[in-house]
């Protein structure tokens, strides 16, 4: 690594910290003063709160802070004429950049690891605390198709993973045939567990004179293999998050089913794929950037990029809320936008560096 990229990374990192401590306690702040009133008054509550809110709000401000650091950065750099002396020194405006970049995929790929693990749930967390319900999470009336199962939950406790008053109603070429009835069931070793099960079966042949049904119960029964109940919860929710392991599960559960799998797509491309939008911004940003201070307006500069990013990562967010609403395929909402997106500032960059 050369002086000239450790120089320029630890002006940036130290820029990019300042800018996301100043987003974070800004977001967290404002938003602790405006629910304050609503939260429990044990002080643990209140910390949980603030630790869960500040990693919700991370997956916000670290993109953004990403690219306004390198704004700061790059406002430093021409106001102090040192873009000219790098030039001087032989080195190529890849050299200056591409530092940036890589060490903000880097940042980037932390935080997709962190949408992996429970702390994806933050925001679901969060609320309950401020809606008095943290140490209780209940689902209700959750019907839901398995193979040839047509499941319903009464009630489900995602976090002991039990379900109160369940019926199974097994369906062949549209005929019910089995009906399985219990009080409760429980999740343990990636299957659901039902408990004292009455089931109902119609006989192969009906006879109104001779048949009847035939009723027996079952001390133990499982079903629903590998369909979690943080899953459950999930995909029956309107407006709910995942974490990339739980929505990748879903997924090919759900498809299996042939249950419409939309909102998990967008999901999965939101959390993995769209985060990397800075990229290509970062390197616009820079091939725009006057190395010259005589010719820079440090306002203007830094009023157009600043709206910039705000315009672009807006527009891949709404994006994000068609396709979890179903409005339009993912692939097409989010995939294919980002493609483009790349596509068009390499064009662009190449054209700059033929003109420049």
């Amino acid at each position: 690594m050369s002086i000239i990229t450790k120089y320029i990374l630890r002006k940036y990192l130290i820029n990019f910290i300042i800018v996301l401590m100043s987003l974070q306690l800004f977001f967290v702040g404002m938003d602790f003063l405006q629910n304050s009133k609503d939260l429990p008054d044990s002080a643990n509550l209140q910390l949980l709160y603030l630790m869960y809110n500040s990693f919700f709000t991370l997956t916000l401000t670290l993109p953004l802070s990403l690219v306004f650091g390198w704004i700061v950065t790059l406002v430093i750099f021409v106001r102090n004429n040192e873009l000219v002396a790098f030039s001087s020194l032989g080195a190529k405006r890849v050299n200056i950049y591409l530092p940036v970049v890589i060490i903000s995929f880097i940042l980037l790929t932390i935080l997709i690891a962190i949408q992996t693990t429970p702390l994806a749930y933050s925001y679901e967390q969060k609320k309950k605390i401020l809606d008095g319900n943290y140490f209780s999470s209940t689902k209700s009336d959750i019907f839901l198709k398995y193979d040839n199962n047509f499941i319903y939950f009464k009630k489900l406790h995602p976090l002991r993973k039990e379900a109160e008053d369940i019926h199974i109603y097994k369906v062949e070429d549209r005929d019910l045939v089995e009906t399985i009835i219990a009080k409760k069931a429980y999740f343990q070793n990636n299957k659901w567990y039902v408990v004292d099960a009455k089931i109902v079966k119609k006989p192969k042949e009906m006879n109104f004179e001779t048949s009847k049904l035939e009723v027996r119960y079952e001390k133990f029964l499982n079903t629903l293999e590998g369909f979690k109940p943080k899953i459950l919860d999930n995909v029956y929710e309107e407006k709910s998050n995942f974490s990339i392991m739980d929505a990748v599960s879903a997924l090919s559960l759900l498809e299996k089913q042939g249950v419409n799998t939309d909102k998990i797509r967008a999901a999965i491309y939101y959390e993995l794929f769209i985060p990397f939008f800075i990229l290509p911004l970062i390197m616009i940003i820079f091939i725009y950037t006057s190395l010259n201070r005589r010719f820079f307006n440090v306002g203007s500069y830094t009023s157009l990029t600043i709206f910039g990013t705000l315009v672009i990562w807006g527009f891949f967010f709404m994006l994000y809320k068609f396709s979890n609403s179903g409005v339009i395929k993912p692939e097409l909402s989010l995939l294919l936008p980002l493609f483009l997106w790349f596509s068009s500032t390499y064009i662009i960059y190449k054209k700059r560096k033929k003109n420049g």
